[in-house]
């Protein structure tokens, strides 16, 4: 164990593994950035990349690079470590592999907010306010529903389900009501897309990682660790439980709704990630950081697959999230399924 004390009494410890995992999830992200620039029709070498991102290069590279190519990229890194932070938080917190955004309808809120400003004819910037309106309005519904018991266990991922069957049932309606040029746009953001981003749409994203990813690191990890052992484990060691559920609930659910307006609800990224990092660290608790830096890399490769897998098109980025994630949680499903036989 590694502690790190910083100023102001807090301290921040860090498992080798982990730190490892982190490390070359980082190098893996920004090696794989390098080459997502420099890929497509106008390719680039990654010298030449490094070269331009450093200040030279020629105006048309410069151009390319840091006007069309990089606003995309810094927003699938944005929104990869957005989902997988929270996505780690929602387990944590509910102590169910399953507790992620997708399935408690926090993204699904997200997109009925979105359906709502596609319906009144609003535009992109209405849509991304209307996205994380949607989002935040859905993460306090559910902590309405299920938080007056605790959100613990099973509770949560139930209240989550139902709520997730109404929205979906919502955003039908919703897309039956919108103009077909505008349900057409409302049924792209809505598979997660990242065509067209630009640094209207990371910024939102890189703000909120500024601000919440240090302050669940340093003040809500420990206390996280501990609310896995149970409530009455967590308060007897001192946690204030109510307070710090709701702290990082309101974090998590933040950064689900400006992801989801940034790229879309991108699917099963914030299922898939913590999974990963948990297995690779191979140690208990939340891992927030493995999970930001493992989602990260997660959604840049999955954007990258989306642009390249088939000639002459663009996949959305949330289709290939959805058929990976949906594979991985399968795989481990039956690799336990196997375990216990």
């Amino acid at each position: 164990m590694i502690v790190l004390r910083l100023p102001g009494g807090l301290s921040l410890r860090l498992r080798p593994r982990a730190l490892v995992v982190g490390l070359a999830g980082t190098l893996l992200a920004l090696a794989l950035a390098v080459l997502a620039v420099g890929a497509g029709d106008y390719p680039i070498a990654p010298a030449d990349v490094l070269r331009v991102l450093a200040g030279g290069g020629s105006p048309a590279e410069r151009f390319i690079v840091t006007e069309l190519r990089l606003p995309r990229l810094v927003t699938a890194l944005a929104v990869g470590a957005a989902l997988g932070l929270a996505g780690a938080v929602f387990q944590s917190l509910t102590r169910n592999p399953l507790g992620s955004p997708d399935v408690l309808g926090v993204t699904s809120g997200a997109a009925t907010g979105a359906l709502v400003v596609v319906v009144a004819g609003g535009g992109s910037a209405a849509l991304a306010g209307a996205a994380a309106t949607g989002g935040l309005a859905t993460g306090l519904l559910l902590y309405a529903l299920a938080g007056r018991h605790g959100v613990g266990g099973h509770r949560l991922v139930l209240v989550g389900i139902g709520v997730t069957a109404i929205l979906t049932g919502v955003n039908g309606w919703l897309l039956t009501r919108a103009p077909l040029m505008d349900a057409a746009r409302a049924a792209l953001w809505l598979t997660g897309s990242l065509d067209g981003r630009g640094w209207a749409n990371a910024l939102p994203v890189l703000g909120a990682l500024a601000v919440l990813l240090p302050a669940v690191l340093l003040a809500r990890a420990p206390a996280l660790r501990l609310l896995e052992m149970g409530d009455d484990s967590a308060a007897g060691l001192g946690v204030p439980v109510r307070r710090v559920r709701v702290a990082a609930l309101g974090a998590a659910v933040l950064l689900v709704s400006v992801a989801a307006a940034a790229a879309g609800p991108v699917s099963f990224l914030a299922l898939t990630a913590p999974h990963l990092a948990r297995r690779l660290t191979r140690a208990p608790g939340p891992n927030l950081l493995p999970s930001a830096v493992v989602g990260a890399a997660l959604l840049l490769a999955a954007d990258q697959i989306a642009q390249h897998a088939v000639a002459g098109r663009q996949l959305p980025v949330g289709v290939v999230t959805g058929v990976l994630g949906g594979g991985y949680l399968a795989w481990l499903l039956a690799g336990e399924r196997g375990g216990r036989r």
